[in-house]
């Protein structure tokens, strides 16, 4: 499966479980880390943990296994690693803190 239809399936598990502001990252040709990143935002900690289940369970029924996981017990950032795809879920004040788009501004917006 292609890395930018894996990031659709990502992008459309985060708006039914109401992710908010999704935005998706083509990394290819610039980046070593991944092809792509798949960022968003939710209110709280159970909002992002039942966001990052949702990902995992919808890549998971298309055929990518996580590598692995960081931040899910914290909650404010919830890391989901996919190997070629990484899936950023924040919490809206590290968001803004970490503010990836702009570290990352080289890499095209992609509407997966």
């Amino acid at each position: 499966m292609d890395v930018m239809q894996a990031a659709k399936i990502a992008q459309e598990a985060l708006d039914d479980k109401m992710g908010q502001d999704i935005q998706v990252l083509n990394l290819q040709g610039i980046s070593n880390v991944a092809d792509c990143f798949v960022i968003a935002s939710g209110n709280n900690v159970n909002h992002l943990r039942a966001m990052a289940d949702e990902v995992e369970q919808k890549l998971f029924q298309a055929g990518y296994k996580m590598h692995h996981s960081e931040g899910y017990s914290s909650g404010t950032w919830i890391l989901l690693d996919f190997g070629n795809i990484l899936i950023h879920l924040f919490n809206k004040e590290e968001r803004a803190f970490y503010n990836l788009e702009h570290v990352w501004g080289d890499a095209k917006s992609a509407q997966a």
